[in-house]
């Protein structure tokens, strides 16, 4: 015996041919009509409606996102630094009051919550108009 000669004994199952008229009716397997029934059919990536969708506005990759100052409440710099501190925002991460953003010096903005009884010298920090008038209430200095 040759392996020519060899046959299966379950006799296996034969392909369905579709799309060649015969006793499959006029759909011959391929369902309804539409894009899926037709020959050749070729369906566009998805990537490509994502893409579509995403916005196509003038700088909107390169916008930043969260650069907002960090807050800090006059209450905090009562308790944290003593009569006469120069305070920047330098220092204010030396003290880990608030944290470097991306490696570099982030904005800090001074809150008029709380009461102070020392006096500060602010430098390069933006104050509210409350923090102001308390602080210069007080004998500081807001540069």
């Amino acid at each position: 015996m040759q392996i020519h000669q060899l046959k299966n004994s379950s006799g296996g199952k034969t392909r369905k041919r579709v799309g060649r008229g015969g006793k499959r009716g006029t759909y011959s397997g391929r369902g309804g009509k539409g894009q899926t029934a037709r020959a050749g059919r070729n369906f566009r990536p998805i990537i490509r409606e994502v893409l579509k969708r995403y916005p196509k506005l003038r700088g909107h990759r390169n916008r930043a996102a969260g650069l907002t100052a960090f807050a800090v409440n006059l209450a905090v710099l009562e308790a944290g630094f003593e009569n006469g501190a120069a305070i920047d925002p330098r220092v204010l991460i030396e003290k880990n009051i608030v944290r470097c953003v991306g490696g570099k010096t982030p904005r800090v903005k001074i809150l008029g919550r709380g009461d102070i009884s020392k006096k500060f010298n602010i430098s390069g920090c933006e104050i509210s108009a409350a923090a102001k008038a308390k602080i210069e209430k007080v004998g500081g200095v807001v540069n």
